[in-house]
């Protein structure tokens, strides 16, 4: 067995009969994300490395302190990605806290194989849980189901099920050709078109509404992208610019983000209406998320959320000691009350971060 695996199993066992936390952190890129941490910090930086990477079977298998941007420099070498697109947000972000926040960036809601979160990418992965027992699930190949639901369950988890110590990661071929279009459309006209073009056989790869104009991404063979530019019509960006433009978006460096008022997530069905609330609004995944700047309450927010089929997350700044997720049903609660008696019946890891009280 590793010396750090070792090492955080006595951690574990030492937390659990003192009843203390700990608290699950790498490069601490998201400590802005999810409720307050607390607990003893348990650095996951020491176990990185890549375990396995065939770049012919689209699969790798990283330990969990990684640095994502060494996993993405890999991949890149052998003309490969990270399909979801994370969001760094710092230049120590690692993979293990990019699987355990969950977060995907523009290319998240693209059409054809590239569609998906995170989740959709987790083969497997290996987990020390709150009883010192290191437990395995899922494989390296989609067809090899055993323990996948677990698997995926740890995307998103915020540390809640436990330790991640190594995942396997679905990997794609980086697109042959992308291409940027600009249109100048008002909120409603952006949406409508956004809707129209996703049932349709377009190379989407990332779109981005804000300020009264819209930015399209187009990826793929380039035959495709050149049809698709054509028909679409709009402004070519140029190329330079526009890879700009995602990377700013995908790591909120644009001007948007850059505002003083909290900044909420509203995840909505991509046919919802505007929000129509006061502060500046931004427009991404096709309509399906959207970032709202306003110094508006938490509940006249989810209110307007709930009112449109969706949910909204406080993401950066505000008041987070009472919860930045929309609270849970009671039935969606009892059983992240089960999963965490079978994971962590002591609430050793990350105590609340995900939900309150857990």
């Amino acid at each position: 067995m590793d010396v750090f695996v070792a090492q955080c199993i006595d951690r574990v066992r030492e937390a659990a009969a003192r009843g203390s936390a700990l608290r699950i952190r790498g490069g601490g890129t998201k400590d802005f994300y999810g409720n307050l941490p607390v607990g003893e910090r348990l650095d996951t930086r020491p176990y990185a490395g890549i375990v396995s990477y065939d770049p012919s079977e689209l699969v790798v298998t990283v330990r969990a302190g990684t640095p994502l941007a060494e996993l993405e420099s890999l991949l890149a070498s052998q003309g490969q990605m990270l399909a979801f697109e994370p969001p760094h947000f710092g230049a120590g972000a690692t993979v293990g806290g990019c699987v355990a926040a969950g977060l995907a960036g523009p290319r998240r809601a693209s059409s054809g194989t590239t569609h998906g979160s995170v989740r959709d990418f987790l083969l497997g992965a290996s987990l020390l849980d709150g009883r010192a027992r290191v437990l395995r699930f899922g494989g390296t190949v989609m067809k090899n189901v055993a323990g996948y639901d677990v698997t995926r369950a740890l995307a998103a988890s915020m540390g809640f099920l436990g330790l991640i110590l190594e995942v396997s990661l679905k990997v794609l071929p980086r697109p042959r050709a992308e291409r940027t279009l600009r249109f100048e459309f008002d909120e409603f006209a952006a949406l409508a078109r956004l809707n129209a073009w996703a049932g349709e056989p377009l190379p989407l790869s990332a779109s981005c509404w804000e300020a009264g104009v819209l930015h399209l991404r187009l990826a793929g063979a380039m035959p495709a992208v050149d049809a698709a530019a054509r028909r679409l019509g709009g402004e070519a960006a140029d190329a330079q610019a526009a890879e700009g433009f995602w990377r700013a978006m995908r790591e909120q460096e644009s001007a948007f983000f850059s505002g003083g008022a909290p900044l909420w997530r509203f995840a909505l069905p991509s046919t919802a209406q505007p929000l129509g609330l006061e502060g500046g609004s931004c427009i991404e995944w096709g309509g399906a998320q959207r970032w709202q700047r306003t110094d508006l309450a938490a509940d006249v927010l989810r209110t307007r959320a709930a009112s449109l089929g969706g949910h909204a997350t406080l993401f950066r700044g505000g008041a987070r000691e009472s919860g930045v997720f929309t609270p849970l049903s009671p039935a969606l609660l009892a059983i992240h009350h089960r999963l965490k008696d079978e994971f962590d019946p002591a609430r050793v890891f990350n105590p609340g971060r995900l939900v309150p009280g857990l």
